[in-house]
C-alpha cells in the first residue's frame, strides 16, 4: 500500500468496537482521502456494524492478515490506516483528538491535551 497525499486527521479513538479490535483502550489512526491510496495485490475485507449505528468495512491482507485500512459508512470518502501500519517510520503521526471519550478506559493514559469528543467529533455550526 502506498499514500501520496495529505493527511486528513489523526486521531485516536476509544469507541468499543476499536478497543476489542486492538486488545487496548483506543485505536491511533490516520485519516486520508480514498483517493491518496494505492494498493497493489489482493485485499479481503469484512463489514460489521459499529455502536454509532454506522458500518465499518476492514480490508486486510489476505496472506498476513495485515490490517490495512478501515472505512465508515458515515464517511465514504475517507480511509482509516492504523498508524502501527508505519512502524518504524510513524515519528510524523501526532494525534489531534480523541473520538469516543464517553468509553474511554480510566486506565488509557491519554494526553491531557487532546481536545476530547463523546461521540464522532461534533461538526462546527
Amino acid at each position: 500500500m502506498a499514500i501520496a497525499g495529505r493527511v486528513a486527521s489523526m486521531l485516536l479513538c476509544s469507541c468499543l468496537d476499536c478497543q476489542r479490535a486492538t486488545g487496548t483502550g483506543h485505536s491511533t489512526v490516520v485519516l486520508v482521502p480514498a483517493d491518496v491510496i494505492t494498493i497493489a495485490g489482493e485485499t479481503k475485507s469484512f463489514a460489521r456494524p459499529c455502536d454509532s449505528g454506522a458500518t465499518f468495512t476492514h480490508h486486510f491482507c489476505p496472506e498476513c492478515g495485515t490490517p490495512l485500512h478501515g472505512q465508515s459508512s458515515r464517511a465514504p470518502d475517507i480511509r482509516m490506516i492504523p498508524a502501527g501500519f508505519f512502524a518504524g517510520m510513524n515519528d510524523w503521526f501526532d494525534a489531534n483528538q480523541l473520538i469516543f471519550a464517553r468509553s474511554r478506559q480510566e486506565w488509557d493514559l491519554i494526553a491531557d491535551h487532546l481536545p476530547q469528543h463523546q461521540k464522532y467529533r461534533e461538526s462546527p455550526a
